[in-house]
């Protein structure tokens, strides 16, 4: 008999793919287009799929040189993309979009020591573009995230190009190994590398709410909640989700608001109340300026082509 006691168990549901091994399971959903569940030891770490991000809350120096005006496209592109095709592989075989009643194929006890579910995303700028993102299971639970945008010709400028994780609730901290501080592509050269511990999650309180909160550089970040929607939970001890670079080091923020949220508001209090947890992981962040308050673009280096491709991968364990 051949020992499944290490392999991952996989369900083919109608709209949804399962994987469950010890300690973990997800869920994959089609018809919503990504990750609908990650679950570690019975607690929940998504309120939504995650979606791929491309904006950025302004900045009172993207203001001032009408970077909004010029690219503002990527908001509605950060608010609304069409998921095109989903393809699930289990060791190394292609089992194609295995929806109902295609599904109905499977047995009950399916197992596979890796799977890939591959989701391919398309915007809704002019032109259009693609952005794939591939989720590899590991029999150990981790996934491999290889995200991958897919540059064309006559696009704008990009404020960010991300992975955007909504959790159910607020979380307690996050701890991370990085650069100290607020950091960007071009405010970073003062920054320390070391372990850091922020249990504060409220936004820099800037006169005008804006993009913050960005830490560059990262190896490794750990997130810590206890707190559920699941209101029959019983356990209220602390639970870490953990994200580690795969290569190369990774930029993420870890706010209580989308960049939209933030961006619709004028004074700190109109923000809404802190309800979820908003973890972005980025491959690519465009500076922030500040050669002068209003008018100065960012230095030419320290721009993101939309024209490029731009791919980056991450580990969540």
């Amino acid at each position: 008999m051949e020992c499944t006691s290490r392999k991952l168990r996989v369900v083919y549901g109608d709209y949804t793919l399962g994987v469950h091994g010890e300690g973990f399971d997800y869920i994959f959903s089609y018809a919503q287009g990504g990750l609908e569940s990650i679950v570690k030891n019975g607690y929940e770490w998504l309120y939504r799929c995650p979606k791929p991000t491309f904006w950025r809350a302004l900045t009172d120096n993207d203001r001032g040189s009408k970077f909004h005006i010029k690219s503002g496209s990527w908001l509605a592109a950060d608010m609304f993309i069409d998921c095109k095709d989903v393809e699930v592989i289990t060791d190394g075989v292609s089992q194609g979009k295995p929806v109902a009643p295609e599904n109905n194929k499977y047995g009950a006890d399916v197992f596979a020591e890796n799977v890939i579910v591959k989701y391919i995303y398309e915007t809704i700028t002019t032109p259009m573009t693609t952005v794939e993102v591939t989720y590899d299971v590991a029999s150990n639970g981790k996934i491999t995230v290889d995200v991958l945008y897919k540059g064309a010709k006559g696009l704008p400028e990009l404020p960010v190009f991300g992975l955007r994780f909504i959790m159910p609730t607020l979380a307690d901290k996050y701890m991370y190994e990085g650069l100290s501080g607020e950091t960007y592509p071009d405010r970073m050269a003062g920054a320390v590398k070391g372990v850091y511990e922020i249990k504060d999650l409220s936004l820099t309180p800037y006169l005008v709410p804006q993009e913050c909160g960005m830490r560059m550089g990262t190896d490794w970040l750990e997130v810590t909640r206890h707190t559920s929607l699941n209101n029959s939970r019983k356990d209220n001890s602390a639970q870490t989700l953990r994200i580690e670079k795969k290569n190369d080091t990774f930029a993420f923020s870890c706010l209580p608001y989308t960049a939209s949220e933030i961006e619709n508001a004028t004074h700190h209090e109109e923000l809404p109340p802190a309800r979820r947890t908003v973890l972005c992981v980025y491959g690519a962040v465009r500076g922030v300026g500040g050669i002068d308050s209003w008018g100065s673009d960012v230095e030419e280096a320290y721009h993101i082509s939309a024209e490029e491709d731009i791919t980056y991968s991450f580990v969540i364990c």
